[in-house]
């Protein structure tokens, strides 16, 4: 496909190990074009996490995509620190990386994606990974923004699964409700990839040993890193969540339906996030009356086909389109 008509993407991350799938995913999709990267503090520090994520650049073998660090803390509050018993001491499940030549780009986040918007205006598609921050921050110096970009996918909320974080709310939302709010009430489209579907996706060891057996060679650097790391991330959704063999695929499913749409099935609702509260802080609150609550309509993804969503992931890995995994392998 040619460059011009490839899907343009700016990224907001707090590169984890599902954040390091989900790029790497989305590096290997050939109608993808990722014209930059911003970080954001949420599993790591967003200067680690732009560190991860130049790392990661370098072991796919990417193209010169600018990488801009973000925001240190939230809207309001102070950031809760490294989620390590998931993504381990250095975000990437402990795995170690060599550090390339690659370096960040010095601009300030917010006028490096107003910048974007303006040169992608209506063709860019913005794809956010972890907390609100960066977005919201970008909205309050250009509300303009909100219409320049073709639309928002963001992995976060849930409107009917319970949180992972509380018992209401999703650990992204959770992160920044501030931020969060601010951005539904934008007007910007949305699409909201949170825990109603992202729990139903999951990747089983038996797909990762298919995978490491079957992958293409321009893919072996980044299946190998991908094992280890979610040989802890694996671990510590077991301890977490009890997951016996896998776990979900939480940001990769969002870079998937930015990329294919149909994947997901989506209910538009007048939509806000709880602030306060001790229990539901960074709950999605949606109202279905006939005369809800001031809010903007938000895109929420609420049901996918489990095994479709896999197969398109390991697709950009595998050698070719007769190398299918077994059935077995995806179930």
């Amino acid at each position: 496909m040619s460059k011009q008509n490839r899907i343009k993407i700016l990224l907001d991350v707090d590169t984890g190990v599902d954040d390091s799938l989900a790029l790497l995913y989305a590096l290997n999709k050939e109608d993808v074009e990722i014209v930059g990267i911003t970080t954001v503090c949420g599993n790591v520090e967003a200067r680690l996490a732009a560190e991860n994520t130049l790392k990661i650049l370098d072991l796919a073998g990417a193209p010169d995509i600018p990488v801009v660090c973000g925001f240190e803390k939230p809207l309001e509050g102070e950031w809760d620190g490294r989620t390590a018993f998931i993504h381990g001491d250095n975000g990437l499940g402990n795995v170690e990386l060599p550090s390339g030549s690659r370096t960040l780009l010095e601009e300030d986040v917010c006028d490096f994606q107003i910048r974007l918007a303006q040169k992608y205006e209506h063709e860019l598609v913005l794809v956010t990974l972890g907390p609100l921050t960066n977005i919201a921050r970008t909205l309050a110096k250009a509300p303009s923004f909100a219409k320049k970009i073709k639309r928002c996918v963001m992995m976060g909320g849930t409107v009917y699964m319970r949180g992972n974080v509380s018992p209401m709310c999703e650990a992204n939302f959770a992160s920044d409700p501030a931020a969060c709010d601010r951005v539904f009430q934008s007007g910007m489209e949305i699409l909201a990839v949170g825990l109603d579907v992202t729990e139903k996706v999951r990747f089983t060891t038996g797909a990762m040993d298919w995978l490491d057996k079957c992958c293409s060679p321009h893919s072996r650097k980044a299946v190998d890193y991908m094992k280890q790391a979610l040989t802890y991330y694996w671990e510590g959704n077991r301890n977490q969540n009890y997951c016996i063999g896998d776990c979900p695929l939480h940001d990769p499913l969002a870079m998937m339906a930015a990329v294919v749409p149909d994947l997901v099935r989506v209910e538009k609702r007048k939509a806000r996030i709880e602030c306060g509260g001790t229990y539901c802080r960074g709950m999605v609150v949606t109202d279905l009356r006939e005369q809800p609550i001031p809010a903007e309509y938000v895109g929420f993804a609420l049901d996918v086909d489990p095994k479709r969503a896999l197969r398109e992931f390991l697709s950009v890995f595998w050698k070719s389109q007769d190398s299918l995994p077994a059935k077995n392998m995806i179930e």
